[in-house]
């Protein structure tokens, strides 16, 4: 019983918390190169919407998901154009891309509400794991063997990549460098407009294939803000992350677990929560609570330094001022 319940609990946290995997590596990406993004709720709506329908069209979730990237990524482009090229607020223009996405797609996605056979992504076993002695039948094959969904393993394949990009190559030295001292990159000759305009692009592509992997794998379907507050969490789990891709897959894990569990402890009879929902109501709420406490820690200053934010996110730049 106990075991079956920790494999349930933990199986569901790898599958839920895919997508906001997803979503952090693309914040965390964003950030890195100095632009902070709290739009990611509206964009990971478009890219659910967009990949829904697409693939309801089509027949193929593939195309869904590509399309999804691509809406994510283009309407990413409206925050890049007002903080980067009008050096607007970034909290601002953030805030406003999550209304434009929850107030678009809510629009748009009317008519996919009562759809119900959209194709969804494929569930790719790993059969070897079965036949692992002792762990493997029991626990290695439930987790990762019989209920994954292809999602699961592109997540895994990215953290690397990200991580590689970042800290090994030369682009990653300069996303490095104009999120730290834009100034500095500049002085060598680094486009530091251009290069945030194409990582703020790429946040947008990931947070789009965040919401694909939830209308198209986790819950294959079409409902009005049926995010649920993931692209918060995921802009808390940066921080939780510290700005390192795999404390990012750790903790995309965890509070993918934790917000499967509350669901799961209602089932268990003798707990006071199968009894009394309101208990239940106040652990759903536990992944939102640490979001919140996440970002208004953040905000200062001193804390952003010790957490090992890039020391120019949220700064616009301005070319030719060499203080910044």
């Amino acid at each position: 019983m106990e075991l079956a319940f920790l494999i349930n609990i933990i199986e569901a946290g790898l599958r839920t918390g895919t997508p906001l995997l997803f979503a952090t590596l693309g914040e965390l990406i964003t950030e890195r190169a100095g632009v902070l993004n709290l739009g990611v709720e509206g964009m990971m709506l478009v890219g659910a919407l967009a990949g829904f329908a697409v693939a309801y069209g089509t027949g193929n979730p593939w195309i869904g998901v590509l399309v999804a990237m691509l809406a994510g990524g283009v309407i990413s482009l409206l925050h890049a154009f007002v903080s980067i090229t009008l050096r607007g607020d970034q909290v601002v223009s953030g805030l406003a891309l999550t209304f434009v996405g929850t107030g678009l797609t809510s629009v748009l996605g009317a008519p996919y509400v009562q759809v119900r056979d959209v194709p969804r992504l494929p569930v790719l076993p790993v059969p070897f794991l079965y036949d692992i002695p002792l762990i493997g039948p029991s626990i290695l094959w439930p987790l990762f063997g019989e209920k994954q969904n292809v999602i699961f393993f592109i997540g895994l394949l990215l953290v690397p990549a990200v991580w590689f990009w970042i800290e090994r190559t030369r682009p990653g030295l300069q996303l490095r460098a104009i999120g730290e001292k834009p100034a500095a990159a500049d002085a060598v000759g680094v486009n530091v407009g251009a290069l945030r305009y194409f990582y703020v692009f790429v946040g947008g592509l990931f947070a789009g294939l965040a919401g694909a992997s939830l209308s198209l794998a986790i819950t294959p379907l079409w409902i009005n803000e049926m995010t649920a507050g993931q692209g918060w969490i995921a802009v808390g789990l940066v921080i939780f992350a510290g700005w390192n891709p795999w404390r990012a897959l750790m903790g995309a894990y965890i509070f993918g677990a934790l917000r499967r569990l509350p669901l799961d402890l209602q089932a268990i009879a003798w707990l006071p929560f199968a009894s009394n929902p309101i208990l239940g109501v106040w652990l759903n709420m536990i992944p939102y609570l640490f979001t919140i406490l996440a970002l208004v820690f953040s905000s200062r200053e001193a804390i952003r330094k010790r957490l090992g934010a890039p020391a120019a996110l949220g700064i616009p730049y301005v070319r030719g001022e060499r203080g910044a």
